[in-house]
């Protein structure tokens, strides 16, 4: 169960969200809104990153699936494992991202290990190795590097939120007329 009630409350930052999400509210929304100047700034920062970001749709479900592995966010990981295979991930390399897998034999490029590398080291460490960031730096420009660590960021503060709040949990409320049950593949992603 959610720790918080769904917030159904209809305002123009509902709208704002609604309209980003192509009509529907999700479980992470209906928390979010109980704070609309939070939910706000989310919809705005998650908006940029997702579909205003100069970075390769596949790198960037590559970081967040790392990261809701590595933080135990399986509502982040079965929102964004459809995406990452729309943006031409393959199940194999996507299930090579979950914590169990060995990441040296992932069958990844040499620019998916970097990312994979790099949000390994933001996500555990926080602070990223020269060699590491060094590597990053070979494959991007300074926007996309930008972007890359922008999104590493976010999906942490996502993740650390779905899970501190239990939003997505087999047992959590839904509100079925406008979000995903918890769980389902083919939630939104945030």
């Amino acid at each position: 169960m959610t720790r918080l009630a769904p917030h159904n409350g209809d305002s123009d930052v509902t709208e704002r969200i609604r309209e980003r999400r192509g009509g529907r509210l999700t479980p992470l929304d209906l928390m979010l809104l109980h704070s609309p100047p939070v939910a706000d700034g989310w919809n705005s920062l998650l908006g940029a990153i997702r579909t205003q970001a100069e970075l390769p749709d596949d790198l960037r479900e590559l970081a967040i699936l790392r990261v809701a592995a590595l933080n135990g966010a399986a509502y982040e990981w079965n929102a964004h494992e459809p995406v990452a295979h729309r943006a031409g991930m393959t199940p194999e390399q996507t299930e090579s991202l979950r914590v169990d897998a060995d990441p040296a034999l992932a069958p990844l490029s040499a620019v998916q290990h970097a990312v994979l590398a790099y949000t390994d080291a933001m996500t555990r460490a926080i602070d990223v190795p020269d060699a590491v960031f060094e590597m990053v730096r070979a494959h991007f420009d300074d926007r996309q590097l930008v972007e890359l660590t922008a999104t590493i960021g976010t999906y942490n503060l996502v993740s650390r939120f779905l899970v501190a709040l239990h939003v997505g949990r087999p047992d959590a409320h839904s509100d079925t007329s406008s979000a995903p049950a918890a769980g389902n593949k083919n939630g939104a992603a945030a």
